[in-house]
């Protein structure tokens, strides 16, 4: 992989010995590391802030005791409102623990022919996305730059949620659908990804919005015709 100072594109080039530094090792594994071939157009991992409130809803459950203390309150029962308190700051910080976990066990690697995804806070796995097989491109902002990018993969199903998450679509249980998460500069990253995509085979491009609740009768938005059938040989995940 020969990269020069700076790329075509004026972005800072990427080493190697980067894509080793900054995130979990691959040591050498295909499955991880870009080939000789390959140019790497981006690399990153998610914000530790805006993982915990989106993917570890610490929003969500410090609303749900600051409720409790107030119910507490109000019945007069201080005790409660203690207990509650101390079991929410508890709560809220276990889950900062686990994105800020996900976040040191993450490595995102966006090159011209693939996505790799370096990820595991238990167990380190190596997902590997050809380029060819994304049919969809779909943003949410998550704040002013950072944003979510999930991707819809043509042919059958063969990755799992539970390995995935928290790099996954909410609620895409059937097919899932691996996710950049909390990424900074989403809209740039997901403009590259899909001129990467466009380059190997058409998608179609949602660079607006990610509905969180379950699908009922999922429908693709408006854009160019998809691309024929789609191999599925080499979308795998594998342990390190």
């Amino acid at each position: 992989m020969v990269i020069t100072a700076q790329q075509q594109d004026g972005s800072p080039e990427v080493r190697q010995e980067d894509l080793e530094a900054l995130g979990p090792k691959a040591f050498g594994d295909p499955m991880g590391t870009p080939g000789a071939g390959e140019e790497v157009l981006w690399r990153g991992r998610p914000d530790v802030s805006i993982l915990a409130r989106t993917a570890f809803r610490t929003r969500s459950v410090g609303f749900y005791f600051l409720l409790l203390i107030g119910l507490s309150v109000a019945f007069g029962n201080t005790n409660a409102a203690i207990v509650c308190t101390v079991l929410g700051l508890i709560a809220l910080g276990i889950l900062h623990i686990l994105a800020w976990i996900s976040v040191r066990t993450t490595l995102y690697i966006l090159t011209d022919a693939r996505l790799i995804m370096r990820i595991g806070m238990a167990i380190e796995t190596r997902i590997n996305v050809p380029l060819k097989h994304v049919t969809s491109a779909d943003l949410r902002m998550r704040g002013k730059n950072h944003g979510d990018i999930a991707l819809q993969l043509g042919g059958e199903r063969l990755l799992g949620y539970a390995l995935m998450w928290p790099h996954v679509r909410p609620w895409r249980f059937n097919k899932p659908e691996p996710m950049l998460r909390a990424v900074p500069d989403a809209e740039a990253i997901a403009e590259k990804l899909a001129d990467a995509c466009a380059k190997i085979a058409p998608i179609d491009q949602n660079l607006s919005q990610i509905k969180d609740a379950a699908p009922q009768n999922p429908q693709q938005v408006n854009g160019p015709a998809r691309a024929g059938a789609y191999q599925n040989s080499d979308l795998e995940g594998a342990h390190a």
